[in-house]
């Protein structure tokens, strides 16, 4: 449990998640690396002109800072720390209960980012210089997708989890591992 507690601290120190857009006038894809606490070009200057071709269509600039860059490192800190003194304690139940915490953290951020990414791609400006519509006559959108690979006209934009998102997982799997034998270990001593 404690190595479970302590995997998600790796966070701070690789991305979460990486979005990239691949289209035949760029021979090296565009990317952005997300982190807990920011943003990142894949390669340099990515974030720049991801921003100036998204104006175009009317998007939002990527900002330098959202909220979620204060909230989740202390939300990580946090939880590693009860998953710390959980551990300590050793009551399997608790274990179960930090994980099932952890997957709801989890789900509420992959939410979040679902938030962000839709209004990041549906919410454009009217006075845009360049205005796209689907075939009924709506408004198109340039939401990337949350998980997997999507077209969206000339381009196609893929949506990853990264290595700090791994550690994440497997501190989770091994708090719900760790539940599991901490079970199995206290009915054999009953």
């Amino acid at each position: 449990m404690i190595i479970g507690a302590l995997l998600p601290l790796a966070l701070f120190l690789f991305p979460l998640w990486k979005i990239t857009l691949e289209a035949p006038q760029y021979p090296t894809p565009l990317g952005m690396y997300i982190y807990i606490n920011d943003f990142a070009d894949a390669n340099p200057h990515d974030i720049k002109n991801i921003n100036i071709m998204n104006h175009y269509v009317g998007m939002k600039y990527i900002p330098e800072a959202i909220p979620e860059f204060k909230i989740f490192p202390i939300g990580i800190i946090i939880t590693s720390i009860i998953g710390l003194i959980i551990g300590i304690w050793g009551n399997h139940k608790w274990f179960l209960a930090w994980f099932i915490m952890m997957v709801a953290l989890s789900c509420a951020g992959l939410y979040d980012f679902y938030l962000w990414e839709h209004d990041y791609g549906n919410d454009l400006d009217p006075k845009a210089i360049m205005k796209f519509t689907n075939p009924d006559g709506t408004i198109m959108g340039f939401q990337p997708p949350l998980f997997g690979s999507k077209d969206i006209l000339n381009f196609t934009a893929h949506s990853y989890p990264q290595l700090g998102a791994y550690f994440l997982g497997l501190g989770m799997l091994a708090s719900f591992l760790a539940y599991f034998k901490g079970k199995k270990e206290r009915k054999i001593e009953q």
